[in-house]
């Protein structure tokens, strides 16, 4: 409710030339009662009966777009008529914009309660899951441009190409539902199963760039070749992901009479350097590439970094295109625009904020990740959940058996719910002036595992990982959350295959590696913390405080 299906729908129908019909209107035109009136006489048993029997009636008929209410999902053959007679486009709006929109609307009469909020989470708790189960679509609503948001649906409609299934009569039918989805309860399960592709955007002016989520992305070349303006394309790939993906990315490009470049680094977070930098820059320049050369990050959070600081440095700036196949740079690094490389005294501690053209994210690529590298994706997962949404903590807590054994369905959520707070926070703080270092929840710890054992002795998600149940622990000693949740926060990194034991660098080589980091300042050493789990806090710690959660988290 109150995500804008019927505005969007109206505007919808008009440009594809079809007929726009609300599921609600119709029921209220066939009884000749308003909606609050049938919930309130008949009962909501009542309605959802009346609801399903417009459903059925309408996914017969040629050449809709239909709105439907947000709860129509709720009735099995409803949710099996709207996926198989049609395209079904799911828009995804926040509790707090739906609040919003609906506080004075006395036409809602699910939200006529004491605590219209609360009320607003369980259904998306309840509605969620299924809202997936039978989406093509799923397009983000934060955006305020209703037009922008209108062509962005009809291109990927056009994307998708003609629908699989058909109406009675042989027309494809548009479905367009919405709900709140900010919140995911512990109570919901996975979606059981994965929509084709959901559609994200980071919302950044004219440095906006879409998010496509699904499985197949790297055999379809039509995604990628949108992306890519002139003749020449370098694609930077490593030695792990060339002999599984390098050919079915290129072979197309060079088909469609594009000159491919193609440059393969060694795999590992200790070749994140200056030497790696230096060999794709000469790779570049050898080729005599341009300033319309694309170039095509193809790998993990490593080769996303590198690619895309050399393209914020090779001629001043060119476009590329990220491409990642680990979770973790799906989840988090291929998103917001830091790029970079190490240094021996720190990590990240050179680079650039430069956003890319697109991220294509081929959730088949993680059947072929090492067990190690997804769980150090979780890491992340398990990251915007502590620091942003509660409920998506809880609903990873309950669904990481469904994460460890690579549900397509969990998976495609946790990645899309991840990409979306990440989305939002670096649409409000592109260049990391205050709110973006929220992100960093667990990292000051977790650089800090990662400098002191050598770059590639641990993963940078299990550095994470282990970090978190380290700013967990500090964040109770400075009375900001309990001691069950630092308890809840161990087991789930546990569960997540992660270790929630830090290595002994020495107190003092600990203290000495933290102080090197973007976020302190005047010498304090910053953390981000948590009060309570779900809300993130910025703060420096006292050094008694800090001494003993090392104590305490150090093996």
């Amino acid at each position: 409710m109150g995500a804008g299906k019927t505005t969007i729908g109206r505007i919808l129908a008009r440009k594809l030339g079809k007929r726009f019909v609300d599921s609600d209107h119709e029921i209220e035109a066939r009884t000749g009662a308003t909606i609050p009136w049938i919930f309130e006489i008949e009962g909501e048993a009542s309605f959802r009966r009346r609801e399903a029997e417009v459903i059925r009636d309408l996914t017969a008929q040629d050449g809709l777009v239909l709105a439907t209410g947000g709860g129509a999902v709720l009735d099995p053959a409803s949710r099996a008529y709207l996926k198989q007679r049609g395209r079904v486009v799911y828009l995804r709006a926040s509790v707090n914009s739906i609040m919003l929109r609906t506080t004075h609307d006395k036409s809602r009469p699910l939200l006529q309660t004491a605590d219209p909020r609360k009320k607003l989470e369980e259904l998306t708790a309840q509605r969620e899951p299924l809202y997936r189960e039978i989406a093509d679509l799923v397009i983000d609503t934060g955006r305020p441009n209703v037009q922008s948001m209108v062509q962005t649906i009809l291109t990927q409609l056009s994307a998708l190409g003609p629908a699989a299934a058909r109406t009675a009569r042989g027309s494809t039918m548009h479905t367009l539902q919405a709900s709140p989805a900010s919140t995911v309860s512990s109570s919901t399960a996975a979606p059981d199963s994965e929509p084709s592709r959901i559609f994200l955007n980071v919302d950044l002016g004219e440095r906006s760039y879409p998010i496509t989520i699904g499985a197949g992305l790297l055999s379809d070349p039509a995604l990628l070749e949108r992306h890519i303006a002139g003749h020449k394309v370098a694609i930077v790939t490593n030695t792990t992901v060339a002999p599984l993906y390098l050919e079915r990315v290129a072979a197309p490009l060079r088909a469609a009479g594009r000159d491919v470049l193609e440059i393969v680094l060694p795999d590992g977070e200790q070749f994140k350097n200056w030497d790696s930098l230096m060999t794709i820059f000469d790779a570049l320049l050898e080729h005599k590439c341009d300033r319309k050369t694309t170039m095509v990050a193809l790998g993990g959070g490593v080769i996303g970094d590198l690619t895309g600081y050399a393209a914020a440095s090779y001629m001043r700036g060119v476009p590329f295109v990220q491409m990642p196949t680990t979770l973790l740079a799906q989840v988090d690094s291929s998103v917001g625009g830091k790029t970079g490389i190490n240094h021996p005294l720190g990590k990240n501690m050179i680079g650039a904020f430069y956003q890319p053209r697109a991220v294509l994210a081929d959730t088949a690529s993680l059947g072929t990740l090492a067990p190690r590298e997804l769980s150090a994706g979780l890491a992340e997962v398990i990251k915007h959940g502590a620091i942003i949404d509660a409920a998506f903590f809880d609903w990873i807590e309950a669904n990481i058996g469904k994460l460890m054994a690579r549900d397509p369905a969990a998976l495609a959520h946790a990645i899309s719910r991840s990409c979306e707070i990440k989305a939002e926070v670096v649409r409000q703080d592109e260049r990391e002036g205050g709110l973006r270092a929220i992100l960093n929840f667990g990292h000051t710890f977790g650089h800090a595992i990662e400098a002191g054992m050598g770059y590639g002795a641990w993963l940078h998600g299990e550095a994470v990982g282990c970090g978190m149940v380290m700013a967990a622990d500090l964040s109770h000693r400075l009375g900001l959350v309990d001691a069950a949740t630092v308890a809840r926060m161990r087991a789930l990194v546990g569960a997540a295959g992660l270790p929630t034991v830090a290595p002994d660098l020495g107190t003092e080589r600990w203290l000495e590696l933290m102080e090197v980091d973007k976020k302190n300042e005047g010498g304090a050493i910053k953390f981000i913390l948590m009060k309570p789990l779900g809300s993130p806090n910025i703060t420096s710690a006292p050094r008694e405080q800090l001494l003993a959660t090392l104590a305490a988290c150090v093996g």
